[in-house]
């Protein structure tokens, strides 16, 4: 898969990757020079790892991602994705800090827990005691102009839906973003922390318990039980340590534009799509895309 705005995956490129796998067939475009399926055969899907190494060795510097995995179980029921550089392209607590002249300060302790240098509900609560004073209305302001939705979030989700999919975004962030990404984008559900406030001054303080790495796992879990589905039908999506748990658990994990010891573990990991990349992966056309 290569990203939208480009046209990096020729004929002659898929034709070429497809050399290299045991039992190939024909390749089939599912958008011509963004996605294409290489199916082929092996005995044992214990090293389809290894092969998506390998085809990567081959493909070097030219950006394109590459997802090996079943084909009969590539389709999925259930997503459940991150929100703050996923499904949107910023950190809402950054932008937040902006407002107050020390995006700087909180942006370096957010990166060192989306790397996993530090324990994310401890940070969590070191970036908003800085908040403090803050006056809740910011947030309408920082939506308006700070937060841009990622390319394909819509697509993905509702092309989900339209198939008899159920969407969740659970966030390490904030309900006051969610509430209004989620509806946004079509999400069934959003889950996130909650600022405190007082006369619409921010306090400092944080709702309890936070939603961390292990509330997101839980929440997969749950609605597993709730759909009556296998995990091998869903789908997580995040980019920070926080989302590890869910990623790991989930039927494929991917890792989007993520930190390297998120890439590191996750079963796929997009580097240069956009997240139509995730309706490719599970073997959807262009055609197929509803973004309505």
């Amino acid at each position: 898969m290569a990203n939208p705005t480009q046209s990096d995956l020729t004929p002659e490129l898929a034709a070429s990757l497809a050399q290299h796998l045991p039992g190939f067939q024909t390749p089939v475009f599912l958008h011509e020079g963004i996605a294409v399926d290489i199916p082929f055969k092996v005995e044992s899907t214990g090293n389809l790892k290894s092969i998506e190494v390998f085809l990567r060795e081959k493909i070097g510097a030219i950006p394109v991602d590459i997802i090996v995995q079943r084909r009969d179980t590539r389709r999925k029921s259930l997503l459940i994705a991150d929100m703050d550089s996923t499904m949107i392209g910023q950190e809402c607590i950054d932008e937040l800090a902006a407002e107050l002249g020390i995006k700087q300060r909180i942006a370096a302790i957010t990166e060192r827990a989306m790397r996993g240098e530090i324990e994310f509900e401890p940070a969590l609560r070191e970036r908003v005691s800085l908040l403090k004073g803050l006056n809740i209305s910011i947030v309408d302001q920082v939506i308006d102009n700070r937060i841009t939705l990622t390319p394909g979030g819509r697509e993905l989700v509702q092309t989900m839906k339209a198939n008899g999919g159920y969407c969740a975004l659970v966030s390490g962030g904030f309900t006051v973003f969610t509430g209004h990404i989620a509806e946004t984008i079509g999400f069934d559900e959003n889950r996130a922390n909650t600022l405190l406030a007082q006369d619409n001054i921010l306090t400092g303080l944080v709702g309890e318990p936070i939603l961390g790495q292990e509330a997101k796992r839980d929440r997969l879990h749950a609605l597993v039980r709730e759909h009556g589905l296998a995990l091998s039908q869903t789908l997580a999506v995040g980019d920070g340590a926080n989302d590890l748990a869910m990623i790991r658990d989930a039927g494929i994990g991917i890792a989007f534009h993520a930190k390297p010891a998120v890439a590191a573990e996750a079963d796929a990991r997009i580097d240069h799509g956009d997240l139509t990349a995730l309706l490719y992966a599970q073997g959807y056309s262009r055609e197929e895309f509803v973004a309505d």
